[in-house]
């Protein structure tokens, strides 16, 4: 049976674990390794991780038989970040949503997904928005879940890489 349990910094080492295992599959034909090892430790190190648990990222795992086989994140959208003529209070952001490649196809990224769509409802959320790798083979899940295409964005993370996604968005919520 799978389960999904809120996750706070004592399921860091399992996230972390969680984020190696499929990092290594979903964008081995993506990115360069030096880029994924770089990415890894500025999105997935305890400091970053931790900064985001503060900033009011809420972490979820989905368990089977209490054992770790996928996780997401996801938050109010942060002020400033919102498209001229949107409010922020209304639109969410999963910011990650990754399941163990031995664990794919179980239906758990679905779980997942419908958790938080589940939590952010009462919030008054309208929309949910991600950003995915314009190459990554998950886009055709988000768009069997509801989502559309609504821009490209180039992201300049540093040390020369650039995030090469798309913006997506699901609306209505739910």
């Amino acid at each position: 049976m799978i389960t999904v349990e809120t996750a706070g910094t004592e399921s860091i080492p399992a996230i972390q674990e969680l984020a190696q295992k499929t990092w290594a599959v979903a964008y081995a034909s993506i990115l360069p390794p030096e880029q994924m090892s770089y990415m890894l430790d500025l999105f997935y190190s305890n400091e970053a991780l931790q900064q985001q648990m503060q900033r009011g990222h809420r972490f979820i795992l989905a368990l089977e038989e209490n054992v770790p086989a996928g996780f997401a994140s996801f938050s109010p959208k942060m002020i400033g970040d919102e498209d001229p003529g949107t409010s922020s209070k209304t639109i969410f952001r999963l910011h990650k949503l990754y399941v163990d490649p031995i664990q794919q196809g179980k239906g758990i990224g679905k779980l997942l997904l419908d958790h938080i769509i589940q939590a952010i409802k009462p919030l008054g959320a309208t929309e949910l928005e991600l950003n995915v790798n314009r190459s990554n083979p998950a886009i055709s899940f988000y768009k069997k879940n509801g989502f559309s295409i609504t821009r490209e964005e180039d992201i300049d993370i540093g040390n020369g890489y650039f995030m090469n996604d798309y913006v997506m968005r699901k609306k209505p919520v739910g």
